[in-house]
C-alpha cells in the first residue's frame, strides 16, 4: 500500500548521519518538480564530490567525460612539402560512438627558416589520415626565417569507440628547413565530450 508523509523539513538525530531508504530504493522527484542544492552546499555521492564510483545518468550532454594529455619535447625538423609526424600524439578511447572528441594544443616552437619567402603547415591527423589540413600555418616574407608557438584545436566526430590516436603533422610550404619543438616541449590534449 502507497503511504506519503509530508513535511516542511527533515532532519537526522544529533551527531549522525541520516540515511535515506534502504539499499535498492528508488526516489523519484515528479515531472516539474526541482531537486534544488544551496548555494555552499555539497552533492556528495559515495563520499567523493566528482562521483567516482558511481552512475550518473540523464544529465544533459556536453560533459567532459575523460581528458588524455600527450607532449614530446624533442626537436624533428623536415626539408620536405610531404606531411611527416611532429612527434606530437594522444591516444583515447571513445565510450560512444555519438560522442566527440574536442582536440586542441600547441606545437612550441614552430621554426621556419631560409629563402624568401619562408613558411610551413601543420595537420591534424587521426589513425594515420589527416582530418584537418592544414590546420594551421606560418608564412613570412624574411630570408632569415620566422619562430612562434602554434596553437591548434578541432572538435572531432569520429563514430568511434576504439582507441583513437591523434597526431600532429607538418611540412614546408616554402624555404629551406622546418622546426618543431625547436625552443621546448609541444602538448595535445583530447577531451572526450558527450554528445
Amino acid at each position: 500500500m502507497a503511504s506519503e508523509v509530508k513535511a516542511n523539513k527533515w532532519s537526522p538525530g544529533s551527531g549522525v548521519a541520516g540515511t535515506l531508504g534502504d539499499s535498492g530504493d528508488t526516489f523519484t522527484a515528479p515531472s516539474g518538480a526541482t531537486l534544488a542544492v544551496a548555494s555552499g552546499a555539497t552533492l556528495d555521492i559515495n563520499g567523493t564530490a566528482d562521483f567516482t564510483g558511481s552512475t550518473v545518468t540523464g544529465l544533459s550532454a556536453g560533459k567532459v567525460l575523460q581528458v588524455v594529455q600527450g607532449t614530446h619535447a624533442s626537436a624533428v625538423s623536415t626539408t620536405g612539402t610531404t606531411y611527416v609526424t611532429t612527434g606530437l600524439s594522444a591516444s583515447i578511447t571513445p565510450s560512444s560512438t555519438s560522442n566527440k572528441v574536442l582536440v586542441a594544443g600547441y606545437i612550441n616552437t614552430f621554426y621556419s627558416y631560409g629563402g624568401a619567402p619562408t613558411g610551413a603547415y601543420i595537420a591534424l591527423y587521426r589513425g594515420g589520415s589527416a582530418i584537418v589540413a592544414p590546420a594551421g600555418w606560418l608564412y613570412s616574407a624574411s630570408t632569415t626565417g620566422i619562430a612562434l608557438s602554434m596553437p591548434f584545436h578541432y572538435l572531432d566526430s569520429p563514430s568511434s569507440t576504439s582507441s583513437l590516436t591523434y597526431e600532429v603533422y607538418f611540412k614546408k610550404h616554402s624555404g629551406s628547413t622546418v622546426y618543431a619543438q625547436d625552443g621546448g616541449s609541444s602538448y595535445i590534449t583530447l577531451m572526450e565530450i558527450e554528445a
